[in-house]
């Protein structure tokens, strides 16, 4: 069955982690796109802070103050937005949370929240989504992973370890769906480091404060992804380059990337400030000090464009002659008399 999927200003989009970081980027930009949005965090006053911003702006926008890794929740969220919008065309399973420090360091209690936040969050919002949209007139479901999900880097073992498996569970569901022709398209996003505040978020068990490695691209650029799976079925996006780089290099050459692991991603997602005494965090509830910010505090340089992302988002016939274009250029030159001899030297 073909996935026809509607126009950003014909949509109704249910959108979780919705008050911070990529969450909040993508709630600005498919409001100014017209979207109608149901907006899902566990704190009800950013929620209602957010949705007063966007209303003054003439937009329609409903809350749901919702705890995603809660099955109960997850479902009220199916039910408010049925009973506000009578459907929902895309739901973008992107809350989330992370803890540094190695696995032996890190409680079971905080691999836990990590887990039931990420994983169970995204199957939750998943199972919902296809309930109310299979039989609703279909629709894009959205799930956000992380150049993590293909490659498992140290000091946040937990949260790599929740990436991979949403990667997993939305392939097989795709598959599930597929099989039936189900009227759904299912997109992984898969982002690079991001300058959101996700490391000031996450709580951390290590001497220094957290970091995130270079580089660190803007939100803005996922937020893009996400809206493009909206309303063009995609398989997986990556956002940033580097987290393509990171997967392929991941692939084929394992060994080589542990030793590069090793020797940068230890300093890397440290900073030179030491780990602050009482220091607040959002892992097992919200920090309101940290909320309707997209962007994190520090002054690192950010890369505002990814020219991979805006590539993979091209329609494939055009892909593809710039692929060809490419390799005919390259066969042209290595065809030159000049290159030849310079070759066989």
């Amino acid at each position: 069955m073909a996935k026809k999927l509607k126009k950003l200003d014909q949509q109704v989009i249910v959108l979780t982690g919705a008050t911070s970081g990529i969450g909040l980027a993508t709630a600005r930009m498919a409001a100014e796109a017209g979207a109608k949005l149901v907006l899902v965090a566990r704190d009800g006053d950013a929620l209602d802070t957010l949705a007063h911003e966007m209303r003054q702006r003439g937009v329609d926008v409903a809350t749901v103050a919702a705890d995603v890794g809660d099955t109960a929740d997850v479902e009220r969220i199916g039910k408010e937005a049925i009973a506000r919008y009578g459907c929902i065309d895309t739901w973008i399973n992107n809350a989330g949370g992370s803890v540094y420090g190695t696995n032996e360091q890190v409680p079971l209690a905080d691999m836990e929240r990590v887990m039931q936040t990420n994983l169970w969050g995204c199957v939750n919002g998943s199972l919902e989504a296809v309930k109310r949209m299979k039989t609703g007139g279909g629709g894009a479901l959205i799930n956000v992973g992380s150049e993590v999900s293909d490659r498992s880097i140290p000091l946040q073992g937990t949260y790599a370890a929740s990436k991979h498996a949403i990667k997993a569970f939305t392939e097989s569901l795709r598959m599930e769906l597929d099989k039936e022709n189900a009227p759904m398209s299912v997109t992984l996003i898969k982002p690079s480091a991001i300058a959101t505040p996700f490391a000031e978020h996450a709580k951390n068990y290590m001497e220094q404060e957290p970091a995130l490695p270079p580089p660190n691209y803007a939100p803005e650029i996922v937020a893009e992804a996400i809206l493009h799976a909206a309303v063009k079925p995609e398989r997986e996006l990556f956002a940033g380059g580097h987290a393509k780089a990171a997967s392929v290099l991941g692939g084929l050459l394992p060994r080589g990337m542990d030793r590069f692991m090793r020797g940068s991603m230890f300093d890397q997602q440290q900073s030179d400030k030491p780990s602050r005494a009482g220091r607040k965090d959002a892992l097992h509830g919200p920090d309101p000090a940290q909320e309707l910010r997209s962007r994190n505090r520090s002054p690192a340089r950010v890369s505002e464009s990814s020219p991979y992302t805006a590539f993979e988002m091209k329609p494939a016939s055009l892909k593809a002659a710039l692929v060809g274009g490419v390799l005919l250029a390259g066969w042209a030159l290595a065809g030159r008399p000049g290159l030849r001899k310079t070759w066989k030297a």
